[in-house]
């Protein structure tokens, strides 16, 4: 017998004992987990149909429920900055006039402003005017930090 049909021999034995290995340790695995699934099966017999059903329901039940009739607005959160904070914004306009933003420190174009009433000062800076967005662009802005800052504008251009 040569080398070769050795080695081929050799292969065909060691195929066949990993085949009857393997084919064992499935048998071995399929006994086992149907004992672990009767078990389980024994459990779920000791209730009765009824309970099971109910179980079912609580488990799939909704966690919650929505009413278009019910909705409620979600309470403001204040935005807490301080003026100079809030002017950083506006700065980037009313400190070089870009796209016609008056200047801030410039007494003569507030006063033309200013003589419209301080409330429309507020509502253009409030809702935007011409080429300035509501808010200066930026819709976190409280009523209240607009105003403060229209208040800082004007006492600059004092």
């Amino acid at each position: 017998m040569s080398e070769e049909q050795m080695n081929d021999s050799t292969f065909g034995r060691l195929f066949i004992i990993m085949i009857i290995a393997m084919t064992i340790m499935t048998i071995i695995i399929v006994v086992l987990a149907s004992f672990a699934a009767s078990d389980v099966n024994a459990k779920l017999d000791e209730r009765s149909d009824r309970e099971n059903t109910q179980a079912t329901a609580n488990r799939i039940a909704p966690v919650g429920s929505f009413s278009a009739t019910t909705v409620e607005a979600a309470p403001a959160v204040a935005n807490v900055l301080t003026v100079d904070e809030v002017y950083a914004g506006c700065a980037a306009c009313h400190a070089s006039g870009a796209a016609g933003a008056p200047i801030t420190g410039d007494a003569g174009v507030w006063t033309e402003r200013l003589a419209k009433g301080i409330d429309t000062l507020y509502n253009n800076a409030i809702n935007g005017y011409n080429a300035m967005p509501a808010k200066g662009g930026n819709a976190s802005l409280t009523d209240e930090n607009v105003k403060a800052a229209v208040d800082y504008m004007l006492e600059k251009s004092k």
